[in-house]
């Protein structure tokens, strides 16, 4: 039997792929990108909306992360990354760069990973804050 932990596991993953497809612009992921609900995907990992979840700080966020269990953190920050560059780059929003920026540099942090796309994001995102 699956746990509400599994599931939102799952489902966070199946978000982040989903996110990666829509940040490199494969155009087969067009009919997912009408399909993607935020806000229902946002209150099925985080009992909140989008709108809610982005109107908090970083810290509140990371907080809400850190209530997790350390193991999925880095589950976390790479889609929370993914979902907020996604979010900058429709919107411009000086708010979601930083914070996507943020939780690129948490992921990477703590993943261990060397991931040069989520680098390469991370100096534009600097450079766009500038």
């Amino acid at each position: 039997m699956i746990t509400d932990k599994e599931f939102t596991l799952r489902l966070i993953r199946q978000l982040t792929q989903a996110l990666e497809k829509l940040i490199l612009d494969k155009p087969e992921e067009s009919l997912m990108q009408k399909e993607l609900d935020f806000d229902t995907l946002m209150r099925d990992i985080f009992k909140m909306s989008f709108t809610d979840i982005s109107s908090k700080t970083k810290e509140e966020i990371i907080e809400i992360v850190n209530e997790r269990q350390d193991r999925d953190h880095k589950d976390y920050y790479e889609m929370l990354g993914n979902l907020f560059y996604f979010k900058s780059r429709e919107s411009q929003n000086k708010d979601f760069q930083d914070k996507a920026k943020t939780f690129y540099e948490l992921y990477l942090q703590t993943s261990g990973i060397f991931a040069l796309p989520i680098i390469n994001r991370i100096n534009e995102l600097k450079k766009a804050l500038e």
